[in-house]
Parts: structure tokens; sequence; C-alpha cells
């Protein structure tokens, strides 16, 4: 009987720990997100975010537009990204994780309708389950924050 008592505990503990490990290793940008149109709040597409060294950079992997075409280019960009097609677009470079926080900053993001390259600050919210992607230039004042949506 004490053994099924161990076991038992055992299995528990286990169980909450994995639980906690979970939800924290939620609280990163890292996976795969649905972008939202800022005009309707439908899903624009999916971006998977990833770590590279502590470096998180992150592409389009498809569109959810009903009127997207295959093949298109990110005509309007104006560095290495010009004329690259859109899926598989580095949308998102450079970002380090600030010290003590669960906020990552110091890169970019270019939006890849009119090639404009902005500063970046992504913060996860909701657990995780959402994230705050605040693009600007200049001051963080000057700019737009969209919540992304994180893919189950």
């Amino acid at each position: 009987m004490k053994t099924i008592q161990i076991t038992l505990r055992a299995l528990l503990a286990l169980s909450a720990l994995l639980a906690f490990a979970s939800a924290q290793a939620q609280m990163t940008p890292v996976g795969l997100w649905h972008s939202i149109d800022d005009k309707n709040g439908e899903p624009k597409g999916e971006i998977r975010i990833v770590d590279v060294g502590g470096v998180l950079s992150g592409k389009v992997e498809r569109s959810l537009l009903k009127d997207s075409k295959p093949g298109e280019k990110c005509d309007q960009c104006t560095d290495d990204r010009k004329d690259k097609p859109k899926i598989g677009l580095e949308i998102i470079r450079g970002m380090h994780k600030a010290d003590g926080k669960d906020v990552w900053e110091g890169g970019t993001i270019v939006d890849p309708d009119n090639g404009t390259v902005y500063k970046l600050k992504l913060t996860p919210i909701d657990g995780g389950k959402k994230l705050d992607v605040r693009a600007f230039i200049g001051f963080a004042l000057l700019g737009r924050t969209q919540t992304w949506l994180r893919v189950q």
C-alpha cells in the first residue's frame, strides 16, 4: 500500500512539474502565430517564430487571406527581401530577450505589403496564448500594436 501511495505522490508531483514547465515554456514568442488584420480582426497569416542561439526570427508560413495569390512577392521591400516570395519571407529579425522580463526587443519587423521596416517589441500575454507585437518607427510612442494568437 505504501508503494502505491509513494507512486501516486510521485506521479502527482511530476504532473504538477510538467504543467508548470509547460506554462513557463509558453511565455515566449517562439512558436506558430496567427497575425491579425488591423482592419477586420481576421487572421491574416501564420508566422513561425524560432530561437537560434538566443536570437529570435520569424517567417511567414502561409497566408490565410481569401484573396492571396500564390507566388506573391515582397516587391515593396528595399533590402535583401526585395522580390522574395511572401511565403517563407523572414519578416522578424534580431529579437533578444530583455534582462529579467518576458519581453523581446532590439529587432525589426517588415510589413510585406508595403516594405516598411519597423523596430519591434514582442510581449507574450495571457499565459503565452497571445503575443503583443509592437511595431514602431523612432520612439515607441509612434507605432501600432497588434495582438497575435498562438496556434494550438
